[in-house]
């Protein structure tokens, strides 16, 4: 049955990119992802695609954060996007957060579901 699952994943050689990393070693990094052919060769007919990469410290530990940056064709333009994108999504992050808790405060509450069971009582 896995060899039937596998059977149907193939890569699409039509949007095959190379992958470069970029930081300044404080703030955070600038993936950029570069179109290339499925030789391997650069691909002149498509933009790269950059992303801004970053995390950010909670009480539960770290979080990583990472926005695709719009528009940006140059790595000069990617270092200018970064603080937009960053904050993007840092407020996204919150969003889904918020999210997360209201669902969890309009959770059903069932009586007697967090007590401990009479028969273990007993004992």
């Amino acid at each position: 049955m896995a060899d039937e699952a596998g059977k149907d994943i193939q890569m699409d050689a039509t949007h095959v990119y190379r992958e470069e990393t970029y930081t300044d070693l404080k703030t955070g990094s600038l993936r950029k992802m570069v179109p290339v052919t499925a030789e391997g060769e650069l691909d002149p007919t498509r933009d790269p695609i950059y992303t801004a990469v970053a995390q950010v410290m909670t009480p539960g530990g770290v979080l990583p954060l990472s926005s695709e940056i719009p528009g940006a064709k140059t790595m000069a333009e990617a270092m200018a996007g970064f603080p937009a994108a960053i904050k993007k999504a840092l407020a996204d992050l919150r969003t889904e957060m918020e999210t997360m808790q209201r669902e969890r405060a309009s959770q059903i509450v069932v009586p007697g579901r967090n007590e401990t069971p009479p028969d273990l009582l007993a004992r």
